[in-house]
């Protein structure tokens, strides 16, 4: 008996099988078919006509932004001012280093001047006269020529000739000198204060860079890059601004001191003339 059960039991689900196996192949079918025509669909154009060139890749630009523009952009007006100041003292080193260079090498060529033509004239008129309007060198030779002459005034009788005469020589040297010395006094500020006022600009960076942590609350690279970045140049223009002004102090005034050798000599030179009284050429 049990035997005949399952004899039925399996006639039944074959049956069933038997009975759904279209039901499913309907269903599974179509989807089928819509999985592979997108397949063939694309893959004819593919055979059939060739594939554009792939678009070049955009070339990326990356903008500093811890640089000189990020600075002036990104600065308050302290950053600003201070960098404003910095520029303004190099412009002022160069242009006195530019101008105090010309006055050396104008003084040299009067110098030469004086040497060639003063001493083999007529007369020490006529030497002075010889020489270049506003020369250090006739005014030295006119102001002797002066003071040789003329003696006057109540006071001035009780200094005698020589003494009348040396002193206004050397003052009028004293004078070339002094024009010659000029701008420098400047030279000597930007080169002792630069460094100061870059160093300034470097503390305000780093106060900024420690107001950035504070406020954020983290220490991250992107809080700090950028104020350490601009003390960094501060500090850096500083030193470009204060190095060419000490350089330009120092060899500007020895080349001060070698053209004052000259108008000395001359100054000397001419004392000696006047003292002795042959202000004119005999022959």
């Amino acid at each position: 008996m049990m035997m005949s059960i399952a004899n039925r039991l399996s006639a039944l689900v074959a049956a069933v099988t038997l009975a759904t196996a279209p039901m499913t192949t309907l269903l599974v079918a179509p989807l089928a078919h819509a999985e592979d025509k997108p397949a063939a669909t694309a893959a004819a154009p593919a055979a059939g006509v060739p594939l554009p060139p792939p678009m070049p890749a955009d070339k990326v630009v990356v903008d500093n932004p811890y640089g000189l523009d990020a600075l002036w952009s990104q600065g308050d007006f302290v950053a600003k001012g201070t960098l404003v100041i910095l520029v303004i003292m190099s412009m002022g080193t160069w242009y006195v280093m530019v101008t105090k260079l010309f006055e050396q090498f104008k003084l040299s060529r009067q110098s030469k001047a004086a040497r060639d033509s003063f001493w083999s004239a007529g007369s020490l008129k006529a030497g002075a006269e010889g020489l270049e309007e506003g020369s250090a060198f006739r005014f030295i030779a006119e102001t002797g020529l002066k003071a040789g002459e003329h003696h006057e005034g109540a006071l001035l009788e009780q200094i005698d000739r020589n003494t009348w005469v040396t002193m206004s020589i050397q003052r009028s040297i004293e004078n070339v000198q002094n024009r010659l010395q000029d701008g420098l006094a400047l030279l000597a500020t930007v080169g002792s204060t630069a460094p100061f006022v870059g160093l300034f600009g470097t503390v305000w960076g780093i106060y900024h860079a420690l107001v950035a942590i504070g406020m954020s609350g983290q220490a991250s690279i992107d809080k700090v890059a950028g104020p350490v970045g601009e003390a960094l140049i501060m500090t850096a223009i500083g030193l470009a601004v204060a190095v060419p002004a000490v350089l330009g102090y120092n060899w500007l005034v020895r080349r001060n001191k070698t053209g004052m050798e000259q108008v000395r000599a001359f100054g000397n030179d001419l004392h000696s003339v006047l003292m002795s009284g042959a202000q004119t050429k005999k022959g």
